[in-house]
Order: structure tokens, then C-alpha cells, then sequence
């Protein structure tokens, strides 16, 4: 494969590597066929949209991608016990896990029961001293005081919690690997149950909850009866999807942009508490979910008390929801001192340990359990390699979480630990596991693991490879090209946003903002100049390089956004990575 630009090794050391010609080919005859911009079809068909179907693509609706919820197994039996619950005035719990899936699966029956005019009790397990889903004590706690708990985001793997919770039924709902068998209770409904088709793989467990409640909600109007406004609920569908990593495809994609909308709104009091202590100024997106509202909520479970993220986007009350927003914004810059800590120490070790391996990972005494996932997820953006990373406590047990690529089931390649003895624990899914692994068999279980995701592809491509989608001027970074482009997102997992290269560019101003961000203005020389901003520049070699450029041309790399600063709104390029021209 052909260096792009001739760029092996860019400032940060990267290789560039450009569209294929076939690439080329297929998107100049969308451009062609459709009429769409040649940059927004280079993005089209490297998500393997044909030219019949940009239309569609490009406006993907709930009406035409949401499925049946009774193709999901046990969903009837799921939503006629909790319909029967309800109506009759039982007393439910809710267990959920303690992330942001978590918390917005937990937030949806609580906002429901609540709006039917019921009520539940939310237990939420503490990261520490519980550990992730049921446990027996807890489930059995619960069970002598509720005739039905409903676990969400969890529960799928929990034979024995679930045993435990005598007297009271038991509705799972969840999206996590499901083992050869399932807990005995009333419902277990997962889209990765050994036993699904895998169709809908790709639904984080809020959105499985969404499913239950649209089963629910046309149950009832058959009935004649009523029930709240499901599609006002998206946005914490939304927010889970994103957070959680679940890849934007199918329904997905129509569940995030439908969500977003309906966050624009700011009807929900506890998102808009928290997007208002996170400065967010401008309508939400799926980034803003990502890296601005999602560490926030995951805070609360991470170092905080677990069940903050949950009430915050329940809460009907004001007051309270300011508090616990401020209180996640806190915890949160509490986190990224502690990650900091331990992703250098972690980064460190995976470098001299090296990072052409298949599987990157890094283990330490007392690294903080609630960080090891971010730092994982650090590990694997930078390696482009699966990432483990696990803290030891003082009596020699790690409990550790990974990350993966594209392409990569990490949670499946977990399992197996598991099942072969090498784990005391662990399961998840595709794009992120947990574990849990005594000390004198964490160096045996890496090696395996290793060697699983290897035959899955794990290590093959270039460590530093940065991928581009295709040339562009500064002069076509318009505004209209940003939003058209949009509409081929939402952008996250297994969606990248699209990435271009600006060749051969003259540097007309160049400055540190802030500590460590760089502020750049460039053209081609001939045409309009564009803005770049690069957040972290002189943490590295970009900031020092560009800043003092001396005249010299680089070619530049990134996303476009819209910058909406002093109320105006203008092209800008997030920028990636440059190289000498």
C-alpha cells in the first residue's frame, strides 16, 4: 500500500494511509450517479453505502429501521410481567450496572413507572466493594421487599444472584455475551444470547430497555389504555449509545440523531444541570456525548457514588439536579488526575512490554479500578491494538478492563478466558470487557489472550497508521460541505467521521492557546485561508513543529466542525497530525 503523500512517517510519527484507487472510482461515480459532493461520497462509500441507497442513508428514520421488538427473544414474556406489575401496583427494583448505560437504561423505567404514576427502587452496586451486575446478597435484599427486579445492563451471567432472589421475579435486560446457559427467572432479553440470530448485536442495553417499553406501550393502546412519550425518551438512548461504544449503524444511527433533536430541546432537567456545568454551548452532539456528558455521568460510578448518574438523569427536581451535576463535575476532574497517574505508568510499561503485539496490555498495584477501562481505551487509540489494563488490590486480585478495534470481540475472547480457567471472571462485549484475574495467572492469560484475538485479525494493521479519507482544499472546507457531511453521521464506533488531507500548505499564523493547544491559520497559497485548532499540540512534537515552521509547507490532517465562537459560525479543522511537505 502506497504511503499517502509519501508521508511514512508524519510529525507524530505516522504513516498516512489514503483511499484505494478502487476507492477512488466508486466515489467519483456516486458523485456522479447522486450529485452529492465528491468529499461527502468518498465518506459514503467507506461505510459501504451504494449510490441507490444515499438517499436512505443520509436520512435514516426510526419508521424505516426500528425493529419488532418481538423478534427479541423472551420480549413478550419481559413486557407482559412488567405491564402486569404495573398495573396491579407491585413493588419493583430496578439493578442496574453503574456506567452511562447503566444509568439511562435505569433512568428510562424510573421516568416511566414514574409518568404512570408508580414508583421503584433503584439500587445501583458500588465498583469497589460490589463489583459489576448481581450479587446474591443484594438480590436477595431486594427480593424480600420487591415482587419483581428488573436488571439492566447486567444480569445475563448471574445464575447465582439471580437464584438468590427467592420470593421475587426477575427480568433481565441486558446486552452483554451470554453464556451456553441462562440464569433462571422470568425474561432474559439480550440480543447476544447464544441463541439470537446476532441481527441486533449492536444495541447498547438501553436501547433493549427502549424496546421492552415500545412492546409495552403497544400492548396498552391495544388495551385502549395509555402511556408516556416514548420518543421523548431518546435522548437517553442517545447518550448510551454513544457512551457505551455501541457501533452507529442500522437503528442505531436513527436512534442518535433522533435522540439528539430531542436534547436540543433541554427538556430533560438533570442533562441540561449537566450540559450546562460542562459549557456546552452549543446543540448537543454525538461527540459532546462522548467526551463531554458521558465521563461526567461515569464519574459517579468510577470514584463517586455509583448511583449519581442514574438519579441525575431521573430527577424531576431542580435543585437536586444541579447538586448532583456539580458534584459529577468534580468528580470527574478528580478522575482525570487519577487516570493521568496511572495512564503514564501504563503507557510506559506497554512501550517497553511493545506495541506490535496483538493485544497491548498493562497491570499495576493499586491502580484505581475506575480508571483502568479510560486508560484501556487510551492504550488502544494509541496502538490501534486491543488494550487490557488491570489494578491489583493487596491480596493479589486484578480486576481489569479492555478496549477493542473494529473488527475485534474482545468480550467473546474474554469469555473463553473465563471458561478455560485462566480468569476468576469475565464477559462483556464486542468493543469493551471486564475481568477479573489472580496475580500468578495474569501473565498465562495475557499470553492466550493474545493469541485469540490474533487469529481474529488483532496486530495486522500498522500501529500508527492514520487513515484519510481523501484530498481537500481549503478553499472547499465550507460550512455547507461540514453539514452536508453531517448527514452521513452520527459519528462514533465503527463510524469514524471523515478524515482529510490538505497538501502542500503555507502556515500564515501559528499560536500556543491555553497550555498546550495550537491555533493555526493555513491555504494553499492561492485560495481562502482555514482555521485549525490542535488541543494537546505541545504535548507532543506538533505544537513546537508547526509553531516555529519558519516558512517551510506542510501537509496537514483532520476533521472539519463548524466553530460557532461570537455567534458566528465558520469552518475549522480539528487537526491530527502534519507532515513537512
Amino acid at each position: 500500500m502506497t504511503d499517502f503523500l509519501n508521508v511514512s512517517a508524519s510529525l507524530t510519527a505516522r504513516r498516512w494511509v489514503g483511499p484505494s484507487p478502487e476507492h477512488h472510482r466508486l466515489a467519483e461515480a456516486m458523485a456522479q450517479q447522486t450529485g452529492l459532493p465528491l468529499p461527502l461520497c468518498h465518506t459514503l462509500t467507506r461505510r459501504g453505502v451504494a449510490p441507490e441507497a444515499a438517499t436512505a442513508f443520509l436520512t435514516p428514520t426510526l419508521k424505516d429501521l426500528l425493529p419488532d421488538p418481538a423478534t427479541l427473544l423472551d420480549m413478550d414474556k419481559a413486557s407482559t410481567r412488567f405491564i402486569a406489575a404495573t398495573k396491579k401496583g407491585e413493588r419493583i427494583a430496578v439493578f442496574a450496572d453503574y456506567d452511562v448505560d447503566g444509568g439511562t437504561s435505569a433512568a428510562l423505567l424510573v421516568t416511566w413507572l414514574r409518568d404512570m404514576g408508580r414508583s421503584c427502587t433503584l439500587y445501583i452496586p458500588d465498583r469497589i466493594d460490589e463489583g459489576y451486575g448481581p450479587n446474591e446478597a443484594a438480590m436477595a435484599a431486594l427480593a424480600r421487599d420487591h415482587d419483581l427486579i428488573v436488571c439492566v445492563d447486567c444480569g445475563t451471567l448471574s445464575h447465582g444472584p439471580i437464584a438468590a432472589a427467592k420470593g421475587a421475579d426477575v427480568i433481565v435486560l441486558d446486552h452483554h455475551l451470554g453464556g451456553e446457559t441462562l440464569p433462571d427467572c422470568v425474561a432474559v432479553v439480550n440480543p447476544n444470547r447464544q441463541d439470537e440470530s446476532g441481527d441486533l448485536a449492536h444495541l447498547c442495553a438501553a436501547a433493549v430497555v427502549f424496546l421492552m417499553l415500545v412492546d409495552v406501550t403497544r400492548k396498552l393502546r391495544e388495551a385502549g389504555e395509555k402511556s408516556p412519550n416514548l420518543m421523548r425518551a431518546l435522548d437517553l438512548v442517545a447518550l448510551a449509545t454513544v457512551a457505551d461504544v455501541a457501533p452507529l449503524i442500522g437503528v442505531n444511527r436513527a436512534l442518535v440523531r433522533q435522540g439528539l433533536r430531542v436534547m436540543a430541546d433541554r427538556d430533560r432537567i438533570g442533562l441540561r444541570a449537566l450540559a450546562d456545568v460542562a459549557r456546552m454551548d452549543t446543540a448537543p452532539t454525538s461527540h459532546a456525548l462522548g467526551f463531554m456528558l458521558g465521563p461526567r455521568i461515569n464519574a459517579g460510578g468510577r470514584i463517586g457514588a455509583a448511583d449519581l448518574g442514574a438519579r441525575l438523569l431521573s430527577t424531576n427536581d431542580e435543585h437536586e439536579a444541579q447538586a448532583i451535576a456539580e458534584r459529577l463535575d468534580a468528580l470527574n476532574s478528580e478522575r482525570r488526575e487519577i487516570e493521568n497517574t496511572v495512564r503514564a505508568e501504563a503507557m510506559l510499561q506497554a512501550e517497553e512490554r511493545g506495541t506490535d503485539a496483538p493485544l497491548v496490555w498493562a497491570a499495576g498495584d493499586g491502580w484505581h479500578p475506575g480508571v483502568v477501562g479510560i486508560v484501556a481505551s487510551r492504550l488502544k487509540e494509541s496502538t490501534n491494538r486491543p488494550a487490557i489494563v488491570i489494578g491489583f488490590d493487596e491480596d493479589g486480585i486484578g480486576k481489569g478492563s479492555g478496549r477493542s478495534v473494529t473488527g475485534v470481540d474482545l468480550g467473546a475472547s474474554i469469555q473463553k478466558l473465563a471458561a478455560e480457567g485462566l480468569l476468576i471472571k469475565g464477559g462483556g462485549h464486542k468493543m469493551a470487557a471486564g475481568l477479573t484475574v489472580e496475580r500468578d495467572k495474569l501473565e498465562p492469560a495475557m499470553t492466550r489472550l493474545s493469541e485469540l484475538l490474533e487469529k481474529q485479525g488483532a496486530g495486522a494493521g500498522g500501529p500508527r497508521d492514520l487513515k484519510l479519507d481523501a484530498l481537500l482544499m481549503p478553499g472547499a472546507a465550507t460550512v455547507e460541505l461540514i453539514e452536508q457531511l453531517e448527514a452521513a453521521g452520527p459519528y462514533g464506533a465503527s463510524a469514524s467521521a471523515p478524515r482529510f488531507a490538505f497538501p502542500d500548505c503555507q502556515i500564515h499564523f501559528a499560536r500556543r492557546v491555553g497550555e498546550s493547544h495550537l491555533k493555526v491559520t493555513f491555504s494553499d497559497g492561492l485560495g481562502p485561508r482555514l482555521d485549525a485548532i490542535c488541543f494537546g499540540a505541545f504535548d507532543g512534537p506538533l505544537g513546537p513543529a508547526l509553531e516555529g515552521h519558519g516558512g517551510k509547507r506542510f501537509h496537514l490532517a483532520g476533521r472539519l466542525e463548524i466553530n460557532t465562537w461570537g455567534g458566528r459560525r465558520n469552518a475549522q479543522l480539528r487537526l491530527d497530525d502534519a507532515a513537512p511537505a
